[in-house]
């Protein structure tokens, strides 16, 4: 029995060929039809790991989704804030294995960094466009490092958005991001937060924050009708959002027990929570009467994401004919001898 392994280089391909917006508006489409989908969802636990790294400041954590009666899907992520200034490598790493329900066997495996970040820009894109004004033209980030590039490329694909206002305590992050999304055909403005707080109808917080170093939104200058994609909570004593903004607004999580845990929610009580997205994308109504006032989506990342960004990626490597067919796994001749070799 093969496994199917979609290397770098066949996801390099698949992108290319297909164009950075067609990847992305299919994740969009299809994490909001998984989200609706009420009885196709399976059971996604709560992301688990343990902390790593310079005063605990890193992570690696495994997250599960099962489909009884059809596959698992498990990624294996490293945060590590170091990584970009030290190593030259990606603050988040991952990889992705897809696995049968019925015999546990490996049926395919693939690169986690990607999918990630356009899984997690596609998911703020689905909450924005429930709980965001339609006519939302200014985007503001607050953070502006890999996973900022895939929240700005999501938001262009469901809003008419004129311009991107960009903050970052990294300068040279901030100066190099209008490069980095140029294919967006968007002005990009560096300005401190005070100003993106004024102007922006969409803000994106997706920093590096250390524990018990947040919140990175003053929140004293925000539209009324504005709406967050909070990104960046991560770790417990991590946070982005103002306490008193959180307070005031309306607030949905992608999974709540997660969020709970170690997002922007475990600043508040469960009964500060509104509904959380997968019941906002099944009833649409509940959110588009708060598109006056200030949301929140507290974006933790969750493994049914990652399922459904796997299906996409196996989706467009099975039509470009792409991937390779190993025999990873030991299948011996006789199942009740390991030495039975083929």
């Amino acid at each position: 029995m093969e496994t199917l392994v979609v290397t770098r280089q066949h996801v390099a391909k698949i992108v290319r060929g297909k164009g950075f917006d067609h990847f992305m508006d299919r994740m969009i489409v299809r994490l909001g039809e998984a989200f609706r989908a009420v009885g196709r969802r399976g059971t996604t636990p709560a992301r688990d790991g343990f902390l790593r790294g310079p005063n605990d400041s890193a992570v690696l954590e495994w997250m599960p989704h099962h489909r009884p009666g059809e596959s698992i899907t498990i990624k294996t992520v490293a945060y590590t804030p170091t990584n970009p200034a030290t190593y030259q490598l990606p603050t988040i790493i991952g990889t992705m294995a897809r696995y049968d329900d019925a015999t546990g066997r490996l049926l395919a495996i693939c690169d986690g960094i990607l999918p990630t970040a356009i899984r997690t820009g596609a998911a703020s894109a689905v909450a924005s466009g429930l709980l965001a004004r339609r006519d939302s033209s200014v985007l503001g980030l607050v953070g502006t490092g890999a996973q900022a590039v895939t929240q700005a490329h999501a938001l262009s694909r469901v809003f008419p958005l004129k311009r991107i206002l960009v903050h970052d305590i990294e300068p040279a992050h901030a100066a190099s991001f209008a490069d980095r999304v140029e294919f967006l055909g968007l002005d990009v403005e560096i300005a401190p937060v005070a100003e993106i707080e004024a102007a922006a109808d969409i803000i994106c917080t997706a920093t590096s924050v250390g524990v018990g170093d947040g919140p990175v939104l003053l929140g004293e200058h925000l539209r009324p009708h504005v709406h967050i994609n909070a990104i960046g909570a991560d770790l417990i004593g991590k946070f982005e959002i103002p306490l008193a903004v959180l307070k005031s607004a309306f607030v949905t999580v992608d999974h709540r027990a997660q969020a709970l845990r170690e997002g922007e929610a475990q600043q508040l009580t469960e009964s500060d929570l509104g509904p959380d997205l997968l019941t906002l994308c099944a009833e649409p109504e509940v959110a588009t009467v708060q598109q006056d006032r200030v949301t929140v989506f507290d974006s933790t990342g969750f493994a049914l994401e990652d399922h459904v960004a796997f299906d996409v990626l196996l989706e467009l490597a099975e039509e470009a004919g792409l991937g390779d067919r190993v025999q990873l796994e030991h299948m011996p001749l006789d199942a009740l001898n390991p030495y039975a070799f083929h």
